[in-house]
C-alpha cells in the first residue's frame, strides 16, 4: 500500500436531508423526492429504503405503499438543493485542503498531509461541523485510493451511528470487497460487469485479485486502473475544476404542448438558464443546437423529432441573443399537428470569455450587452432566480414542469424565506 490517503465525503440522502433542514418535523419521518414532473423517485430517506422502495422507481408504481406508510412526498426543488450543496462544499473547503467536487452531494479530499493524525477523530469533527453549519448529515470513507474510498463510503453509509469507515487495512479491504458485486465498484458499468463475469470475475475481491493486463484487454485501460486502485496504487488523482465544453438545458413539459408560442416560451427559459451557467463558468458559446420532439411512445404516425444548429459570428453569453437564435430555430423545426413532449438547447464550442476575437462591427453593443447581463445576474443572485427575466420566457408558463409538492426555496428567494413566529 502507498502513503496517499483519500476520503470521499457524501451527503446522506441529500435531497431528503435538505427538506428536513427547514422542516424539523420531518426528522425520522419517511421522505421521498421525485424527479422532474414528479415522475420517478430520486431520493429516499432511510425509513423509505427499509420499505423496499428502490431508487429511480416510477412514482405511480409505489404510490400505494407510499400512501399506506405515511411517506412525505416532495417534488424536486433543484434551486434549493443546489444552494444547499454550495453551502456544504464551501464548508468542506474551509475545513479541509485539496477538495474535488465530484457531484452535487459528493467530494473527494486528499488527506495525505494528515496521515499521522487520528483520521477517525478528525472525520467526526468534520461531520459535526458540517451538520452544525448546514444541517446536512454526511458519511466519510477513508482509503489509500479514490476507488477504495468509494467502497469505504458505501460501507460508512450502513454504519448509521458513525457514518465513517477507515478502509486502509488489507485484510479489511479483502473482506469487504468479497461482499461487493462487480457492478458496485466505481467505474464498472453493467456492460463491463457482464464481460468480467463471463471470465469468472463477479465480486470486488475477484477484480482486485485479477491480472491488470488481462482486465485491460477485456474492457479497457480504465479497468486496468481500477484493479490497480483496488490494490492500493492510486491512478486517479484529485482533479482541478474544468470548464464544461457544452452546456445543456432540457426538460419535459408538464403536459403535452401543441402551440408554437408555448414551445418558444419553454426554449427561451431553458436558454436563459443555460446562458446563466455559461457566464458563471466564465465562458462564451460559438453556437447552439435546439431540438424538439414528441413522446417516443406515441404511435409512429404521431411521432416527430427535429433539431438544428446555429453558429455565431462572435462567441456570446448574451441571453437575449441566444434566446433570439433559439426561437428562430424553433420557427424552422416546428411542425403543426403534433403533441410535443420535450425541447432543449445545447450551447456548443465553449471558449474562455477572456479569449474572444471581437468583431469590428459590434459598435459598442457587445460591451453594453455584457454590462446588462452582469446586472441581471447580480439582481437574480440577491433577490432570487427569475426576479428579472426576458419577456420571451412568458409569465403563465402553461408548459411548466409538474411540481405539485415542491417545498419553498428557503435560501434563494426573499419571498420564501422561513418565518420565525
Amino acid at each position: 500500500m502507498n502513503n496517499k490517503i483519500f476520503a470521499l465525503i457524501d451527503c446522506n440522502n441529500f435531497y431528503a436531508s435538505c427538506e428536513r433542514v427547514f422542516n424539523p418535523k420531518l426528522v425520522n419521518e419517511p421522505i421521498v423526492v421525485l424527479s422532474n414532473n414528479d415522475g420517478c423517485i430520486v431520493s429516499r430517506s432511510n425509513e423509505v429504503k427499509k420499505l423496499g422502495v428502490p431508487m429511480g422507481a416510477p412514482y405511480f408504481q409505489y404510490k400505494k405503499i407510499i400512501e399506506e406508510n405515511g411517506v412525505h412526498v416532495f417534488s424536486s426543488n433543484y434551486t434549493f438543493y443546489g444552494d444547499m450543496s454550495r453551502r456544504v462544499m464551501q464548508s468542506l473547503r474551509v475545513l479541509l485542503p485539496n477538495i474535488e467536487i465530484y457531484s452535487i452531494d459528493e467530494a473527494f479530499v486528499d488527506l495525505t498531509q494528515y496521515r499521522s493524525s487520528d483520521l477517525i477523530e478528525m472525520s467526526n469533527e468534520v461531520k459535526k461541523t458540517v451538520k452544525q453549519w448546514t444541517g446536512i448529515p454526511i458519511s466519510i470513507g477513508i482509503a489509500h485510493t479514490k476507488t477504495l474510498s468509494k467502497v469505504a463510503n458505501s460501507i460508512a453509509k450502513k454504519e448509521e451511528k458513525s457514518n465513517i469507515c477507515d478502509l486502509r487495512e488489507v485484510e479489511k479491504i479483502e473482506a469487504e470487497l468479497a461482499t461487493f458485486e462487480i457492478e458496485e465498484i466505481w467505474g464498472i458499468s453493467k456492460g463491463w460487469g457482464t464481460r468480467l463475469r463471463s471470465s469468472g470475475i463477479s465480486t470486488g475481491l475477484e477484480l482486485m485479485q485479477a491480472d491488470p493486463e488481462d482486465v485491460r484487454k477485456r474492457i479497457s485501460v480504465v479497468g486496468q486502473r481500477i484493479v490497480m486502485e483496488l490494490n492500493g496504487y492510486p491512478c486517479i488523482h484529485i482533479e482541478e475544476p474544468k470548464r464544461k465544453k457544452t452546456i445543456i438545458s432540457s426538460k419535459s413539459f408538464g403536459k403535452k404542448v401543441t402551440e408554437i408560442e408555448d414551445i418558444k416560451e419553454a426554449v427561451s427559459s431553458y436558454a436563459a438558464r443555460a446562458t446563466e451557467k455559461l457566464r458563471n463558468q466564465g465562458s462564451k458559446a460559438y453556437g447552439i443546437s435546439v431540438y424538439l420532439r414528441t413522446s417516443p411512445f406515441e404511435k409512429e404516425e404521431n411521432c416527430y423529432t427535429s433539431s438544428r444548429a446555429k453558429k455565431f459570428e462572435t462567441p456570446t453569453s448574451n441571453t437575449a441573443s441566444i434566446i433570439a437564435e433559439a426561437n428562430k430555430i424553433i420557427d424552422e423545426i416546428y411542425c403543426e399537428g403534433y403533441r410535443y413532449q420535450k425541447t432543449g438547447i445545447t450551447l456548443l464550442n465553449l471558449v474562455n470569455e477572456n479569449y474572444v476575437q471581437r468583431s469590428f462591427n459590434d459598435k459598442g453593443l457587445y460591451d453594453r450587452g455584457e454590462k446588462i447581463m452582469e446586472v441581471i445576474d447580480e439582481i437574480n443572485r440577491y433577490y432570487g432566480s427569475n426576479t428579472i427575466f426576458h419577456a420571451a420566457q412568458g409569465t403563465k408558463r402553461k408548459w411548466g414542469m409538474k411540481s405539485d409538492n415542491r417545498s419553498k426555496k428557503y435560501t434563494t428567494s426573499l419571498k420564501e424565506l422561513p418565518l420565525v413566529k
